[in-house]
């Protein structure tokens, strides 16, 4: 038998695009770092082969975050061709990885927050055509103002912006729905950008319904919201920072940690608790700054 990778694949319909690329590309390395060895079955494999694996991949100068995502990647593999009775035992059971780095999240200061989010600011671009502006505004404010991944602000459609409510309607990782208040600045420059600022996009190409779309006409890609930010804001910054700093911001202001959770769309709330830590950081560091004693 082969690796049915393609199969491996497509079980992965229900993860986010990142992800199934991520796990693919993965394992795909990984059996041709095992052909490489003369491994043409995966009954071949054992745990034994897994380890010097990730070994080899730490003479690689990988990251230890990136060899525990390789190691999940194939755990997961192995799991599914165990659930298939395609292999006889699961190698890749506890399997151990080294742990990622737990490095604290990037959050925008006041002042970066401010240029970022100016209405109509273009950074050192002031040319970009009104509409074009309208949309930054908007897709900014959402960013920030309701905490969304890259993804799922390029994915958002008309019908799931309530601006009555004050809400957008998101579809997470693995397919999960989640509903999230949307700021008074995301209301307003929403309104702007759907009203009036979206027409101007509009081509042949767009898709019926998008509702952030390109100068092109068709649907906003993290790398055209990545161009976005790149325009506008004075230091190099991430999406996700936008996110984190939303993050950041509740926890700072008291909101419960489970709420923050389900906003976010974590599914475990350890993930969230990272904010707790960054949270502490910032104290620490104010007083370590304005404290005459510290």
């Amino acid at each position: 038998m082969g690796f049915e990778l393609e199969d491996f694949v497509r079980s992965l319909a229900s993860d986010a695009l990142a992800t199934r690329r991520a796990y693919r590309s993965d394992v795909e390395a990984f059996v041709a770092w095992a052909g490489r060895a003369g491994v043409t079955d995966p009954n071949q494999i054992d745990r034994l082969l897994l380890r010097r694996y990730l070994a080899y991949l730490a003479t690689r100068r990988y990251s230890r975050r990136s060899i525990a995502r390789k190691a999940a990647a194939i755990r997961r593999y192995f799991a599914w061709l165990r659930r298939h009775e395609l292999v006889a035992v699961d190698p890749s059971r506890r399997l151990s990885a080294p742990q990622g780095e737990a490095r604290l999240p990037r959050i925008l200061t006041p002042s970066e927050l401010q240029a970022l989010l100016e209405p109509g600011s273009q950074g050192a671009h002031p040319k970009v055509p009104a509409p074009v502006a309208a949309r930054d505004d908007a897709l900014l404010e959402i960013l920030y103002g309701s905490g969304l991944r890259v993804a799922e602000l390029c994915s958002l459609e008309l019908g799931d912006i309530d601006l009555k409510a004050r809400s957008v309607t998101v579809w997470g990782k693995g397919g999960k729905q989640r509903r999230v208040p949307m700021s008074n600045a995301a209301v307003e420059a929403t309104s702007r950008y759907v009203e009036s600022a979206r027409a101007c996009l509009v081509t042949d190409a767009t898709v019926t319904g998008s509702l952030f779309i390109n100068r092109r006409g068709r649907q906003m890609t993290p790398r055209d919201v990545r161009r976005v930010l790149d325009r506008r804001s004075p230091v190099p910054t991430h999406p996700h920072a936008l996110r984190h700093t939303y993050a950041t911001h509740l926890v700072d202001g008291g909101a419960d940690l489970r709420v923050v959770q389900e906003l976010l769309g974590h599914a475990s709330l350890r993930t969230t608790e990272i904010y707790t830590h960054v949270s502490t950081e910032r104290l620490v560091g104010a007083y370590k700054s304005a404290h005459p004693r510290a």
